[in-house]
């Protein structure tokens, strides 16, 4: 049984490269949990809801008070698209278009921190195969310079060293695809639930006040 030790030194510089890419990418899953959870990812659907159902009705103000001290991104954009909607010196489709200048920046908001996922998904497996491919050549070139008296056992050595890199990449390629998948999901619920927000705001928010 190999130790955590004993496959950095024998993986060499690139399953150390693979090691920091590790250490980067459970930051990064943890800090989008922790802005995901900020951002009203799984609350603040209900007293959205509940303040739009008071729009819908004709109560504004209420509506506008029940949102007001809320972060959620729903909410958020639920207070923004109710103001627009009111603001007598915008046209509807001014209000609409307003809306959706805060929609796309909450969306950013909701998707940062993705693409260096994606990235990581992408450039550990490749790192995994650089230092096989590296782990290779210097095998077979042991096995050249050892000449009639090489030895098989340091040939298979060397390659299943080599290998720990391919092993180590997908091991911190595959959590990050799956974490990226998860938050991806989550962003495109909520700006399915925002665009639904918004046009119960517009469509049925009654004579702007």
């Amino acid at each position: 049984m190999i130790d955590l030790p004993d496959i950095l030194t024998r993986g060499g510089p690139v399953v150390w490269a693979i090691g920091a890419v590790s250490v980067l990418t459970l930051a990064l899953i943890l800090w989008k949990l922790y802005r995901l959870s900020a951002l009203g990812a799984w609350s603040g659907g209900r007293a959205t809801g509940e303040a739009i159902a008071l729009w819908q009705r004709g109560d504004h103000d209420s509506a506008l008070s029940r949102l007001a001290p809320r972060r959620s991104v729903r909410a958020r954009l639920a207070h923004a698209a109710m103001i627009a909607h009111r603001d007598a010196g915008l046209s509807d489709h001014a209000a609409r278009e307003d809306t959706t200048r805060i929609a796309r920046a909450l969306l950013a908001e909701l998707r940062a921190g993705l693409r260096p996922l994606d990235l990581i998904v992408t450039i550990a497996p490749l790192l995994g195969l650089l230092g096989t491919v590296l782990g290779m050549i210097a095998a077979f070139q042991a096995l050249q310079e050892a000449g009639v008296q090489s030895d098989p056992a340091t040939l298979a050595g060397g390659i299943w060293e080599a290998l720990l890199t391919t092993a180590a990449g997908m091991a911190v390629a595959i959590p990050a695809s799956m974490a990226l998948t998860w938050f991806d999901s989550i962003a495109d619920r909520l700006q399915a639930e925002m665009e639904d927000d918004a046009t119960r705001i517009f469509t049925r928010g009654g004579a702007r006040g």
